[in-house]
């Protein structure tokens, strides 16, 4: 019974344990960009300043038509002299207006023309913010794989050091060795441990971002499955840097917004121009009512009878505006010229970026293969050392310094391989060649 009982504790707690590990999601680079995509707090604000543009489209389309509006008024007049006839007057009036502006300098229809590429503008704007997103979430994950291998090196040369002062320990008890060197060999474990320990909390805190960027709540854990990446991908040749940057001025949509901002100003400038124009539109109305009085109120031949129908055309014309036109049309020029000098500034921006990203990676891969000769040589000569070490031809001093100079190529070689995996990508993403 008391066995029975054991197993089944033990077969719930299974169980429980299976079902916690199965929450641990495993996460994608692919997954992670879309998930953020889809679930970004201000890409989703960005969404929403497009669909209000789509919204301030509608409503300058419809000032192109008449409008039309209906009125009702009832009123009560207290007449409280004692000579009045009639103490108390009801009135009421009715009225169905409607105006249509027939010209006006084109500043109507203009007005329509600037919304729509205001819209596209927008549109740009939540693409540039998408890839502002790609860019922060391709740099987060990899930083946080580079974290990930970064810890599996600092705990195999924490293991190697475990081995090396088991083995110490064994010298020293047979007396091939001081206490001094066992001490040393002692102090590297725990140093190599204490980098383990580093190691975690930098990829702990990557994670951190990365849950953070991805807008996941606080206890969701994560794991991060780390693509296959092989030599070959690190070194892959790179298209020169002025045709990489060639392609991103045709497909980066901060130049594209650029443009259109340009021609939204000149638009701005034709719509300011239109102030100097007349202006002519149209107006008509029905109305009635009626007013009590006496002791004939009869309200339905009065509505009848005050029943009038009207109709006017009206023309404005500009003759003096304090400046109002003038100032404005001078604006709109100054927007045009602002707007051709902020395009400027994000082609060169962006040839900052793709340089910037092409000489980092093309560096960063200089690094990796110099690195690898580094890390071979290293290997080879903590492994003499080492040996050398067992029959006392080295002393530990000699055996710390080749193991640091083999770890730290490790962690020169890992840093190059990142670093040349992040700008690569990155010069994807500046040419269009999106990862989702």
């Amino acid at each position: 019974m008391k066995q029975s009982l054991w197993i089944g504790c033990l077969f719930l707690l299974g169980g429980q344990i299976v079902s916690a590990q199965d929450s641990i999601q495993t996460w994608t680079l692919s997954r992670c960009l879309n998930h953020a995509l889809a679930n970004n707090i201000q890409l989703q604000q960005t969404r929403n300043d497009y669909l209000s543009g789509l919204e301030d489209t509608e409503q300058a389309k419809a000032a192109l038509f008449p409008s039309l509006s209906a009125s009702i008024t009832q009123g009560y007049t207290n007449y409280p002299s004692v000579s009045a006839v009639d103490q108390n007057s009801y009135t009421g009036t009715y009225g169905l207006n409607t105006g249509i502006t027939l010209f006006e300098g084109g500043k109507l229809r203009t007005a329509v023309k600037q919304q729509n590429l205001q819209n596209r503008i927008d549109a740009l704007s939540v693409a540039e913010a998408e890839n502002d997103i790609r860019v922060s979430i391709v740099e987060a994950y990899l930083q946080a794989l580079y974290a990930a291998e970064a810890v599996d090196v600092a705990r195999g040369t924490a293991n190697v050091s475990k081995a090396q002062r088991d083995r110490a320990e064994q010298m020293w008890e047979t007396g091939s060795i001081g206490k001094v060197d066992f001490a040393q060999l002692e102090s590297q474990y725990a140093s190599d441990q204490y980098q383990v320990v580093t190691a975690q909390t930098t990829l702990d805190n990557y994670k951190l971002q990365l849950k953070q960027l991805l807008e996941l709540d606080i206890t969701e854990e994560m794991n991060l499955a780390a693509p296959v990446q092989s030599e070959e991908d690190v070194l892959q040749p790179l298209p020169s840097k002025t045709t990489i940057y060639a392609t991103a001025l045709g497909a980066m949509p901060e130049i594209k917004r650029g443009t259109l901002a340009i021609e939204a100003a000149e638009l701005g400038v034709k719509q300011a121009r239109a102030g100097f124009y007349p202006s002519v539109s149209l107006s008509a109305s029905l109305g009635s009512g009626h007013i009590s009085g006496g002791n004939d109120f009869q309200s339905g031949n009065q509505l009848w009878n005050r029943f009038n129908e009207s109709i006017g055309l009206t023309l404005s014309v500009p003759i003096f505006s304090n400046r109002q036109n003038r100032t404005a049309l001078n604006k709109a020029r100054i927007t045009v010229s602002n707007n051709q000098l902020e395009r400027q500034n994000l082609e060169k921006e962006l040839l900052r970026k793709v340089e910037s990203a092409y000489l980092n990676a093309i560096s960063s891969q200089s690094q990796y293969r110099a690195a690898q000769e580094k890390e071979r040589y290293a290997q080879q000569s903590f492994d003499l050392t080492s040996e050398q070490f067992q029959v006392g031809m080295k002393n530990t001093v000699e055996l710390i310094t080749a193991q640091n100079e083999l770890s730290a190529a490790q962690q020169e070689k890992l840093q190059a391989k990142y670093m040349a995996l992040l700008n690569i990508e990155l010069l994807e993403i500046y040419q269009g060649n999106l990862t989702d």
